[in-house]
């Protein structure tokens, strides 16, 4: 049995939240265990070995794993994607942009705003949770296209929603003026997905296959407003009651470099 204290077992859990994705390896364990037992707070009591450290580490990360699994189920905040799910660069796609219908990529269920971009990517899995002293939940994602490097922990109010659906041509009849949209933005530097209104459908007719129409768009991080066409849009499931926080974008500090 490992008996650590309460103070020994705080500052476990305080390392295991600060490692994350970290391995834990025999040289780790024997110097967190030459830590404990050269505490004053441990004199008269035997010392600790780093089998025991290291069997403290194996045990959180099952009862983590197990925690993850059933919370996430009962959230419906469970993904875990094969590597031929993963887009490039971490961004949508529609049938016009990588020649894919969005059914072929319908299992990204969830996105998340980053906080080192402020815009929204898809979500490839959930990997861990945590409740913040607040009482606010938080998990750890990764992002599809991207590896563990990336990885974040996002405050589940704020930054994780519904996956944002990819419009086709013959849908847009779907959006509306005054509808919260996600928008793909572009500029010489940088290429993001971000909140927006639609200001204005300027609709004209067209065939299924290529809408025709013009989208005008007032971006909620910057207020300027953009016409944009159709395959720039991705719809929200539902146009919840929602008012997105006006968070100026980041892309200098973008997610892959």
């Amino acid at each position: 049995m490992d008996r650590f204290s309460i103070d020994e077992v705080n500052e476990l859990e305080r390392i295991y939240k600060e490692m994350g994705e970290k391995s834990v390896d025999q040289n780790f364990c024997k110097s967190v265990a030459i830590s404990f037992s050269s505490s004053s707070r441990r004199a008269g009591k035997a010392s600790l070995t780093w089998e025991q450290v290291r069997h403290w580490f194996q045990n959180k990360l099952k009862e983590s794993e197990t925690n993850v699994a059933s919370t996430t189920s009962s959230m419906n905040l469970y993904i875990d994607l094969s590597e031929a799910s993963v887009l490039r660069n971490g961004q949508k796609s529609s049938s016009n942009a990588k020649g894919k219908r969005a059914e072929d990529i319908s299992e990204l269920t969830f996105e998340a705003r980053s906080s080192k971009d402020v815009a929204w990517h898809d979500v490839a899995s959930f990997l861990n949770y945590r409740v913040l002293s607040t009482g606010e939940l938080e998990v750890r994602i990764r992002y599809a296209g991207f590896g563990k490097e990336q990885d974040e922990w996002i405050n589940v109010k704020e930054g994780v929603r519904e996956r944002s659906i990819p419009l086709e041509p013959s849908e847009c009849h779907k959006v509306n003026d005054g509808d919260l949209i996600l928008c793909f933005l572009e500029k010489h530097d940088y290429a993001l997905y971000v909140d927006a209104r639609v200001v204005k459908v300027l609709r004209r007719l067209h065939g299924p296959t290529d809408c025709r129409c013009i989208f005008i768009v007032r971006y909620v991080h910057d207020k300027t407003e953009e016409g944009v066409s159709w395959n720039r849009l991705c719809c929200r499931p539902t146009q919840e009651e929602y008012v997105p926080e006006e968070i100026p974008l980041n892309p200098l500090e973008d997610l892959w470099g």
